[in-house]
């Protein structure tokens, strides 16, 4: 029982972590990286809300309470990315990240939705080999919430380093780091299945 919890957590945790499919990671850095470790609470629950949404997303899937077009998914994964860079980049040193719960939140959850179906059908591969499907999304998502954790723990510890050692400006930091995935992203958009 302790050996499928811990294959179903590191299930959750390679997901994130995998290189092949760094998409999740790049939400996460442009998530994160207008933050500082004195912002810990809000992007912890920045993060948590996109795990929410990502769980959400594949229990309707599991169960079979929405089916959306795969294509459509992967052009909307590439797209959110590059929302929250651009609006990163606009708002740089604007404040706009200290707004009280509200769109950032609700966006992120939105964005959690969109990721987690993007990964709903090889996780419903998973799912129809093992047994309990809720106890399996549960142990996923702590999987995934760890990742998350980790990832986000590297991007602040490394502003924390270029504003500090390097002296970086936050918002040079900001527009710098959320330039290169939008470099990233496009190539990732432009390969969408829907654009072919």
């Amino acid at each position: 029982m302790l050996q499928d919890l811990w294959f179903n957590v590191q299930y959750g945790i390679n997901h994130v972590l995998d290189i092949g499919a760094y998409d999740h990671v790049l939400f996460l850095i442009v998530l994160t990286v207008p933050y500082l470790f004195k912002d810990g609470k809000r992007v912890f629950l920045l993060v948590t809300m996109f795990t929410v949404g990502h769980t959400l997303s594949l229990i309707l899937s599991t169960y079979a309470a929405v089916k959306i077009n795969g294509n459509i998914v992967e052009f909307l994964i590439p797209i959110t990315i590059l929302i929250v860079a651009l609006f990163n980049i606009f708002t740089s040193g604007k404040g706009a990240q200290k707004e009280k719960v509200g769109i950032l939140f609700i966006s992120t959850l939105f964005l959690g939705l969109v990721h987690g179906l993007g990964f709903a059908r090889e996780f419903n591969l998973l799912v129809g080999v093992e047994g309990n499907k809720l106890l399996l999304l549960i142990e996923f998502a702590l999987g995934i919430e760890i990742a998350q954790i980790i990832i986000v723990f590297i991007v602040l510890f490394l502003g924390y380093i270029t504003q500090t050692v390097f002296r970086f400006t936050k918002r040079d930091w900001v527009m710098v780091i959320s330039a290169i995935v939008v470099g990233l992203v496009i190539p990732m958009l432009l390969s969408s299945p829907l654009l072919k």
